[in-house]
């Protein structure tokens, strides 16, 4: 086959992924494109992903997506973190907060003069230096000038997909009802050439993007792309889902509750609440966890527990032949740190950085890959670190998160941090030192040293600097409205 210009894209599914990928590509190159998207009313979406960070601020400022719109439109509300129960230990609990902690000095981050301090005794909690974490520990929020206040959001998943369709639609975008039966491909070059409807249509394309979730139709089933598992080391297989009424204000962030065999997650929105567990089915059955979860949510029960079968891991490639596979086709780690949609827009931004115009090049291919295994791997280290750095020795599940084999590159990053305080991070990683350093900290790892420029201050000196910082973060905290106030005037979904 030939090199052929890309002007026909197939999108194989809808959801969160599918009307996210066409939202990217009809907004940016819509004039040049003709954009399909196949799905089918009759087969549901995963739709539990519905905690995101904030990277998702960025994706919507560069299609130039009107934040308010698209709040009250999801029944969205606001998020400055995630807040860790029983992780450490049983009632030991943190926050990883999206903001910066303190100020850093160019040879030397923060954390090293808090380490100073707080061998001195002159330093308070390390969360008392940051203005997002004090802000989700009071419930409040606030837009503060020139970026001051870093946050994400909570969404109705299946809300977010119909408004995109719609921003999608209104750049050219076309919808297709339909079940995919058959994927057609070429026989002299195995690219995709077509995908057959239940009705009889054949949706042929240049390029095809595969968001058909689990299944991977597209990606799996047709090309047969290996899946690396990477359940040695992320252990929960499966989740179980259901939504609750509200019964009190919203608090601005994720809350991950550790269980015995596993966690539980709740994501308050506007109108009702979103509850979860993820676990691993060796420790605990479909039932017990179902029943772990009922016995654990606020309010009455809105829909039926769900479950969720899934095996963490990555495609070897996301993009093979003339097909990118982009959500859950293209792997999944588990929602713990709420990337999954995060991994979706970096996979849209990537292809559009590298969109193969004049037909697909095997050099982007192998370079869209490369990229894509550098960043989920930094991801799933990061994911690993909040289960094997624990206390917990209470049921076998923690003991064999405690005891188990860890990747190379994540032991690398718990003894530089647990010798020195330093943090190894390469370049585009997503989680900056601040997140790395909230997380080791709050797991129980205490640095045995700190940077020598902490030396250069003297305790008074030290002492000022610290206090400066905790009393600005206090002032600026205490001047922000309530959580609920801000969203009822900000963004109040119609009812």
């Amino acid at each position: 086959m030939t090199r052929k210009r890309i002007q026909k894209i197939v999108i194989a599914g809808g959801g969160t992924a599918g009307w996210m990928v066409a939202a990217g590509l009809s907004r940016t190159l819509g004039k040049t494109l003709d954009i399909k998207l196949v799905e089918s009313d009759e087969i549901g979406t995963v739709g539990v992903g519905e905690a995101t960070i904030p990277t998702l601020v960025t994706f919507h400022r560069l299609l130039e997506i009107n934040e308010q719109e698209f709040m009250a439109a999801t029944q969205g509300t606001f998020k400055l973190g995630i807040g860790f129960e029983n992780w450490r230990g049983l009632n030991q609990n943190y926050i990883h907060s999206f903001g910066t902690t303190g100020k850093d000095h160019w040879t030397a981050g923060f954390q090293h003069f808090w380490l100073k301090g707080r061998e001195r005794n002159l330093a308070s909690d390390y969360g008392d230096y940051c203005v997002e974490l004090k802000a989700a520990e009071q419930n409040r929020f606030a837009h503060l000038p020139r970026g001051g206040m870093n946050y994400a959001f909570h969404i109705d998943a299946g809300l977010y997909a119909k408004f995109l369709r719609r921003y999608s639609e209104g750049y050219g975008a076309k919808r297709i009802e339909g079940k995919i039966v058959n994927v057609l491909t070429h026989d002299d070059t195995g690219f995709i050439k077509a995908i057959r409807l239940d009705s009889g249509a054949e949706i042929e394309g240049d390029l095809f993007i595969d968001c058909t979730g689990f299944r991977a139709l597209l990606i799996g089933q047709t090309l047969r792309e290996p899946y690396e598992d990477w359940s040695h080391w992320l252990p929960c297989d499966s989740a179980v889902a259901l939504q609750t009424e509200s019964v009190g204000e919203a608090v601005p962030y994720t809350r991950s509750i550790a269980r015995d065999a596993g966690w539980q997650w709740r994501i308050p929105l506007q109108h009702r609440v979103g509850n979860g567990m993820v676990y691993c089915s060796r420790y605990i059955s479909d039932e017990q966890a179902k029943q772990t979860l009922l016995a654990n949510v606020e309010g009455p029960v809105r829909t039926e527990a769900r479950v969720i079968k899934f095996k963490p891991g990555q495609r070897r490639q996301t993009w093979l032949k003339n097909c990118v596979a982009v959500g859950l086709a293209s792997g999944f780690i588990e929602p713990l740190e709420s990337t999954s949609i995060h991994l979706i827009g970096r996979s849209i931004i990537r292809l559009l950085q590298m969109f193969p115009s004049e037909g697909v090049s095997q050099a982007d291919i192998e370079e869209f890959n490369r990229q894509t295994v550098a960043e989920i791997e930094h991801i799933r280290d990061f994911i690993v670190l909040h289960y094997h750095v624990t206390d917990r020795q209470d049921t076998p599940f923690w003991n064999a998160c405690r005891t188990m084999d860890i990747p190379a590159s994540l032991r690398h990053r718990i003894e530089l941090f647990r010798e020195t305080g330093r943090v190894f991070r390469t370049t585009n990683e997503l989680f900056a030192e601040n997140s790395w350093v909230q997380v080791m900290l709050g797991q129980g790892i205490t640095p045995k040293q700190y940077h020598q420029v902490a030396d250069l201050m003297s305790d008074a000196e030290l002492s000022r600097f610290l206090e400066g910082i905790k009393s600005q973060v206090e002032s600026t905290v205490r001047q922000l409205p309530s959580h609920h106030a801000y969203v009822e005037q900000y963004c109040k979904a119609n009812s």
